[in-house]
């Protein structure tokens, strides 16, 4: 694990709980005590968290501007919806699709909602969503939940394991010619315990993520069924990936 690894993981504990102690931090990252104190230090001094004794605390950010409530103000909402459409009509009546968290996210569900497709998730807003409007078919994952990414997470390795889905929509911080990438590393981890178990991957991003690299890379490109992007996607990063056997899509 590297250390930029290390610190995201670490940041995201801190967002579930508020606080982390020298001693969660060893046990959660495997790491010496000495690795443990150097990764805090060098957050509290790049501001990304507090340094307290014995430990950590979060430091308070700005939650994201869109709600399902006001998803308009979402970035790149107009395109978002555009990607959103065109990833539903993949879907033929009576599959099931497993749907991760984001604006895009919530966005194909919105589409999906009423159609008959079972969906399976653990977004939180966009299970809520989908009860409200009565949609025939949801199947909500198990676990503790997450208030930074609104989720929940199984605590077991073999839970998610139980879901399989036609489809697997998921979305990241990143996509060039070597896959996916993905900057929240306890959600990453939950998602790829479900690869097995899906029929094909697709990845929703805007065309501002193409070309970007950062966190770790959630999926190799060929395990990379489809890309959904903006026409200003970078067009060399698209080819390449078709090079390798994706389908990509331009909307």
């Amino acid at each position: 694990m590297t250390e930029a690894q290390r610190h995201q993981i670490l940041l995201e504990l801190l967002a579930q709980s508020g606080f982390v102690t020298v001693e969660q931090v060893i046990e959660k990252l495997g790491i010496s005590p000495a690795t443990a104190r150097r990764d805090i230090n060098k957050l509290d001094e790049s501001g990304r968290l507090k340094k307290v004794r014995n430990g950590a605390e979060a430091i308070s950010q700005q939650r994201p501007r869109w709600t399902p409530m006001n998803i308009h103000e979402a970035l790149n909402h107009d395109e978002k919806v555009r990607i959103a459409r065109a990833a539903s009509q993949l879907v033929n009546p009576g599959e099931s699709v497993v749907i991760n968290c984001g604006s895009t996210a919530f966005l194909l569900g919105r589409e999906m909602c009423g159609k008959p497709v079972q969906i399976i998730t653990n977004y939180l807003p966009l299970a809520n969503f989908l009860i409200d409007q009565e949609h025939e078919s949801v199947i909500i994952m198990g676990g503790q939940y997450n208030k930074s990414q609104a989720i929940t997470l199984s605590p077991q390795s073999s839970e998610n394991s139980l879901y399989a889905g036609h489809w697997m929509f998921t979305s990241g911080k990143g996509l060039t010619a070597d896959g996916l990438y993905k900057t929240d590393m306890l959600t990453a981890m939950a998602e790829q315990k479900m690869l097995n178990g899906v029929g094909k991957l697709v990845v929703l991003v805007d065309s501002t993520k193409v070309g970007e690299r950062a966190g770790m890379l959630f999926s190799r490109a060929d395990e990379i069924d489809v890309v959904i992007t903006g026409k200003d996607a970078s067009p060399e990063i698209l080819q390449q990936l078709e090079a390798q056997g994706v389908k990509v899509v331009r909307v």
